[in-house]
């Protein structure tokens, strides 16, 4: 018996030790930590917390029982201090209770040892009953989940951005090659600055109110917009211009990247609805076999972010290296592939492709090769025409079928400059962008947006932004006006009106602009009206001003009949990545709604070229509220404490803070979100646009030239440069290179800002207002130093990829890097149902029918960005055939 209670006591001590131990080893960089934090300004809690655990400690390696009422002291003031922080939100509640929850059951199983010495049974039952209490009240904030929903914070003050806004709508009075093969298999702006105009009329300092105020609105370039075409008329180039051509409808098909080039994403289709979507099973998977090989530099860059066409029988699906497959929409079944041979070191940021477009070549014969024809472009620049039926490149399009997109652009290098999204066809001709490799050199590659026939192939006009007198090729020995914003997304488009709507980015330096162009200065991150025919733009909207955060407009505008109290206003639909939601007349590009100018932080290293106002929408936002250090997070109150002196260092006063180099600037929201290339999904029928969005921030600071020399900072034209290197982003040109850390991810590989990361809204078409706003995304495989949580809980993670909605009431999309596709409920936000994906769902869902059969497919490729496992899938759903006899039974 001595033994034993020997053996037993020596246990104990030990146990005290190492307990002991462990709450030191946390409470020395709380205390010190506290002290830091406090002496920037932040919060004196982690003072008194530290001084908690170090006493705590003290008194563990005493083996007395003070250790136990020490630490419940601390942590029930720890308790009371988490609730009036940040109140009942449990994903909030994490950091803050979580680790010193587990301390606490740590000391209250001490109490037995403790006790042996310097205790009475008396005061363990009070410790113990206290202990409880607390552990009780912190597991019951933790459990505390409400409805699920999170909701955009209330508007903030004035110079913020707003949430919702009850404004009612005012209407606005090649090198040859060898050839590729197909295989066909049988069976299978205050003042604003010089040249830079504000988005509606406003005097000098004064926020502009109401868009009706703005004569022609002067963010509008004064071109009138486009007649008629006239008998035999031609395009800058000669092109035969066309008249308005059919178009087809989404329906049976899903004809085009957005359903149209009206980019709605909305399908008349109802089969599929809430009372019976559970019942929905897979039908096919497809392999395109187009995966990354080995451990080479194409390994880790793997982003396709496809969304197939389907047209009559087949779908047209485009693989991350830009293999076009034509799979039948039935069974899943190959027919044929065409397969460019992209060489891997055309991989720019990531191996993508989009999408395709489709065309018919008008008054073809049916039977004629190429009558119809898809198009797409690739990531070594070429745009390409093959058959539909037989996947034969067209002969009488380009060169044996493809158009060298580089002619005029000069120097480039693989990589630097590629094309990523799909043609939008606009009468018969097809409008192309490219995305141009970012932060490399002042010096890239042109932006230019070039209109080609398609059915020859023939330059129609090229907009040259620093060219503007002219619209076509450049002269011998020139090149398009180098370094200029880019269309890298995809264009949305009105055949009646002849106009496709340009989303222009940035340009080639995003975070610096002093050394910019006026025009660059007027027309960056806008939205650009173009004539087809003439190549010519028609207005313009300019949504940031002397844009340095790259926010450049990566969604494809939606077309709609805006409601208004005197009836239908043709309007387009613009996101921002700074959340924002403009309506706009499609025809003249002036506002439905107030756009106001609001003063915005000053300062940083350009302070003479930063606007001091920037355009706020009052229709609809998807910005939050401002960040403050009670936002900070992270596993523990370690990892939250570090995130909270980084806030406090950091340069931070809302949003637009400008960019600084002598320590590091918050920007929220951070580049890739609010919104950017999933784009919206528009219920024509309910009035009810659909958002998913991403919450996050980005932790920057720009690096002096001789800085990033040191740090090895490399641009892709040099001899050094490797794709997926870390370091900064060179910016050769201007005095800084620029140094992003994307969603300011700490050392544990958490976010420093508390969740949810990611969300889904449904907003009133006509008002703007806010229907209901959920978290997309459960953590099941989020966590520390990415190691999956398992947790089946929303907490809204980082997205990308958009969603459609239907007739049948439902909205479907993936884009969160939970691994699964879902369908949600318009009218309620609630997930009716949802389906494991083999890869990541960065991408954007389509429906189509198929025999009187409804078809939900998506191919979930993957992304390395949002690090989701990569997939070359594609993957089609739809009700059993019983149900379907079913409800043909009961019609």
């Amino acid at each position: 018996m001595q033994d034993t209670h020997r053996a037993r006591r020596g246990f104990g001590f030990w146990a005290a030790m190492v307990i002991g131990a462990i709450v030191l080893i946390f409470g020395l960089p709380i205390f010190g930590g506290g002290i830091w934090l406090a002496a920037l300004g932040g919060s004196w809690y982690y003072i008194f917390a530290g001084l908690g655990l170090l006493l705590t400690a003290f008194f563990l390696f005493r083996r007395s029982m003070l250790a136990v009422w020490v630490y419940l002291v601390t942590f029930i003031g720890t308790v009371a201090w988490a609730i009036w922080e940040v109140g009942l939100d449990g994903w909030a509640q994490v950091p803050r209770l979580v680790a010193p929850t587990v301390v606490l059951v740590l000391v209250l199983a001490l109490i037995p040892v403790l006790r042996g010495r310097y205790s009475t049974p008396r005061g363990t039952v009070a410790a113990g009953v206290a202990g409880m209490l607390a552990l009780s009240a912190s597991i019951a904030v933790l459990n505390f989940s409400g409805d699920g929903t999170a909701v955009a914070q209330d508007a903030p003050a004035e110079t913020e951005t707003e949430t919702e806004t009850e404004a009612e709508p005012v209407p606005a009075p090649v090198e040859d090659a060898d050839e590729p093969v197909t295989e066909v298999l049988p069976e299978q702006p205050g003042e604003v600055p010089a040249g830079q105009a504000p988005a509606v009329q406003a005097e000098p300092g004064e926020p502009a109110t109401a868009a009706t105020e703005a004569p022609a609105a002067e963010n509008q370039a004064q071109t009138p917009a486009p007649a008629e075409d006239a008998p035999g008329a031609t395009t800058p180039t000669g092109v035969e211009a066309r008249d308005p051509l059919a178009v087809m409808e989404v329906g049976e098909n899903w004809p085009a990247y957005g359903g149209t080039y009206h980019g709605t994403r909305y399908s008349p289709l109802d089969q599929i609805s809430a009372d019976n979507v559970e019942q929905l099973v897979q039908v096919w998977e497809y392999h395109s076999g187009d995966l990354p090989e080995g451990e080479g530099d194409d390994a880790g860059s793997y982003s396709p972010e496809n969304t197939p066409l389907k047209i009559g029988d087949d779908l047209y699906h485009c693989t991350a290296m830009g293999i076009m497959v034509a799979i039948d929409a039935a069974t899943g079944l190959e027919e044929w592939r065409y397969d460019p041979e992209v060489p891997t070191d055309a991989i720019p940021y990531g191996a993508t492709c989009r999408g395709a477009a489709y065309f018919e070549v008008p008054g073809a014969d049916p039977d004629e090769l190429c009558a119809t024809r898809i198009l797409w472009g690739t990531l070594d620049a070429r745009l390409i025409a093959v058959d539909t039926q037989t996947g034969q490149p067209c002969p009488d399009f380009g060169l044996s079928g493809e158009v060298n997109l580089e002619e005029g652009i000069g120097d480039t290098v693989p990589g630097w400059y590629s094309v990523t999204s799909p043609p939008t066809i606009v009468r018969g001709i097809a409008v192309m962008g490219a995305q141009v490799n970012d932060g490399q050199a002042e010096d890239a590659p042109s932006g230019v947006v070039r209109g080609y026939d398609a059915v020859t192939g023939e330059l129609a006009w090229a907009w040259d932004l620093g060219n503007p007198d002219s619209r076509t090729e450049p002269a011998e020995g020139e090149t398009y006006t180098r370094g200029t914003p880019n269309m890298w997304t995809i264009a949305a488009a009105d055949e009646e009106l002849g106009l496709v709507y340009l989303p222009l980015g940035n340009s080639a330096v995003d975070y610096y602009g002093s050394n910019r162009s006026e025009l660059e200065n007027e027309y960056a991150t806008a939205l650009v009206a173009v004539d087809v025919t003439t190549g010519d733009d028609v207005w313009h909207f300019q949504t940031v001003y002397r844009d340095v955060w790259d926010y450049d407009l990566g969604s494809q505008p939606a077309l709609v009949d805006f409601p208004t109290g005197e009836g239908t206003v043709p309007a387009i639909v613009l996101s921002s990545k700074q959340g924002d939601i403009y309506i706009l007349d499609r025809a003249t590009g002036e506002s439905l709604f107030p756009v106001e100018e609001r003063e915005v932080p000053q300062g940083g290293v350009e302070p003479e070229y930063i606007s001091p106002v920037q355009p706020f929408s009052a229709y609809h936002t998807l910005a939050f509220e401002p960040l403050e250090e009670r936002d900070m997070w992270g596993m523990t109150p370690l990892d939250q404490l570090w995130c909270r002196i980084q806030f406090q260092q950091a340069n931070y006063e809302g949003i637009y803070t400008p960019p600084t180099s002598d320590g590091h600037w918050i920007q929220y929201p951070g580049y890739n979100g609010g919104q950017d290339w999933g784009s919206l999904g528009i219920d024509t029928e309910r009035g009810i646009m659909i958002a998913n969005y991403n919450n996050m921030p980005n932790f920057n600071r720009l690096i002096p030239r001789e800085e990033a020399d040191e740090m090895g900072a490399r641009a892709i034209f040099e001899p050094e440069w490797e794709r997926g290197a870390e370091g900064p982003g060179p910016q050769l040109g201007s005095p800084y290179a620029i140094e992003v850390n994307a969603g300011w991810r700490q050392w544990t590989g958490l976010l420093c800002s508390t969740p949810p990361y990611g969300g889904i809204r449904a907003i009133d078409l006509e008002t703007g207002e806010t229907l209901w706003d959920v978290p997309l995304g459960l953590a099941t495989r989020n966590g520390p130093w990415g190691i999956p949580s398992m947790l089946p809980i929303p907490i809204g993670t980082p997205n990308n990829g958009g969603p459609i909605v239907t007739a049948g009431g439902l909205i479907f999309i993936a884009a969160a890097t939970d691994g699964l596709i879902r369908a949600i409920d318009i009218e309620t936000g609630e997930t009716v149902w949802s389906a494991e994906l083999p890869g990541g769902g960065q991408t954007t869902p389509i429906t189509y029918e198929v025999g009187g059969r409804q078809f939900i497919a998506i191919a979930p490729g993957g992304h390395h960005f949002m690090e989701t496992p990569v997939s070359d899938a594609v993957i089609a759903w739809a009700l059993p055939e019983t149900e379907l006899a079913v409800q043909g039974a009961t019609q």
